[in-house]
Formats: structure tokens, sequence, C-alpha cells
């Protein structure tokens, strides 16, 4: 299958403005599209959001149009050169990607060459669900079953337990072990300013030198670098 995907742990770095952490990846993924359309939905304010990213890719040279803002939100990702699924609450973005019946039209617009961006929210429903998001069930989705334009799941802005902070829950790779105590898939924990690209079956670890761990059913997770080749791997 052609797949050309970047997917993105987080939008926004500390001290810089939003996706100026990887500005240089998103200029490269790009490269000869000259329209992008985004989907706002994991956010309430589409309007603000809309703006904030139209801005934003207005600096990459990119013209930008919202789902929100047409008339026929599938016919616009049928036509996409380019998708961007933001940030915000997973569950309600997927709830919002089905009521538009927008799940079966991004899956078949990037299976035929579309190229895909995903940051945190946006990144998890890239995976076969959405089971390792960070986010609260603010609303209900009609099933956890995501776009599955990868065979794993994500968890973007994977964090390690540090031992100098007191805290009496779960780790976040405590969390991961849970799923897959009921879950077959791999988990990447994307760190913040990781991201994963994707050209056809390769998928390269990219961004900066946080990293991220990879976790298996049955194996211990394995730390993974910058320019690692997560295909092989899984």
């Amino acid at each position: 299958m052609t797949r050309r995907l970047l997917l993105i742990s987080n939008s926004t770095q500390p001290g810089q403005g939003y996706l100026e952490h990887c500005e240089t990846e998103l200029r490269q993924f790009l490269a000869g599209v000259a329209a992008v359309l985004f989907v706002p939905y994991a956010l309430h304010d589409v309007d603000g959001y809309t703006a904030t990213v139209r801005a934003r890719f207005a600096e990459l040279d990119r013209e930008l149009t919202s789902a929100h803002e047409v008339a026929d939100p599938v016919a616009a990702v049928e036509t996409a050169e380019a998708i961007f699924i933001g940030g915000g609450n997973t569950f309600r973005l997927l709830t919002r990607l089905y009521e538009a019946e927008l799940v079966p039209a991004i899956r078949s617009r990037v299976a035929a060459g579309a190229r895909y961006i995903g940051s945190s929210a946006g990144t998890n429903v890239a995976c076969p669900t959405i089971k390792t998001t960070n986010d609260m069930p603010i609303v209900q989705p009609p099933t956890f079953t995501a776009l599955a334009l990868v065979s794993f799941n994500i968890n973007p802005h994977y964090t390690d337990r540090d031992p100098d902070v007191a805290h009496g829950g779960e780790t976040r790779e405590e969390r991961i072990a849970q799923f897959h105590e009921e879950n077959s898939q791999p988990v990447v924990g994307l760190r913040e300013s990781a991201m994963l690209r994707v050209d056809s079956e390769t998928i390269e670890l990219r961004g900066g030198s946080a990293g991220a761990r990879l976790f298996r059913r049955g194996s211990p997770p394995l730390e993974c670098r910058p320019g690692d080749r997560i295909d092989t791997l899984l």
C-alpha cells in the first residue's frame, strides 16, 4: 500500500510557536503539495483552531481549507493532496470523524497516495484504535476503531517516570503494559518532539533527540533513537 504519513507527538514545544519544532520535516514532507485539507474536530472552537492552523501553513506557503468550511467534507477528502488532523481531544475527534462519514473516505484517500499529517490526537486516530490515547472520554464515539493507517498503536506525549516526583498512579509504561494485557498491537511511545515518517512500508523515527520507546507484548520495552527504522522492529 502506498502510504505517506507524518505522525507527530506534539503540536507545540515550550518556547516555540505552533508546529514550529517540526517545520523542517513539514516542508520536506509537503514538497510538491500546494494545498492542505485540515480536519479541526478535536477542538470545540473549530473557527479559532482553523485560524491558528491556517496562519501556520501560510508561513509554509501552503493554502489551507478546513473540512468544516466546505459543503461536502467527504468530497473535499476525496480530492485532497494532503490531510492534516491536529491535536485536542481524541474521543471528540473520532466521534466527529464518524459523524461526518470521514473515516472510510480518509482511509481510501491515503491509500491512494494523499499525504497524511497527524499531531497528538491526529496521530492517535491514525492507529488501529484510540485505546492508547492520554485523553479523557468527554464523549463516546461509536467505536474505538480508528483510521488504521498503520498497524500499531501510538502513545503521543510519552513520558518516562520521574524518580524525583511523588506520584501514586500508574506510570505511562505501566498503562501500556495494561493495554497489552488485553490487546496485541505494538505501541510506540513518542516523546515530545518525536515523530514517525512513513513512506510505504518504511517507518523512520525522526525529530529531536528525545526519541521513543517501542512496547511489544511479551517483550521488554525497546529504546529507539532518531533515525531508527521502526518497521524492522515491530
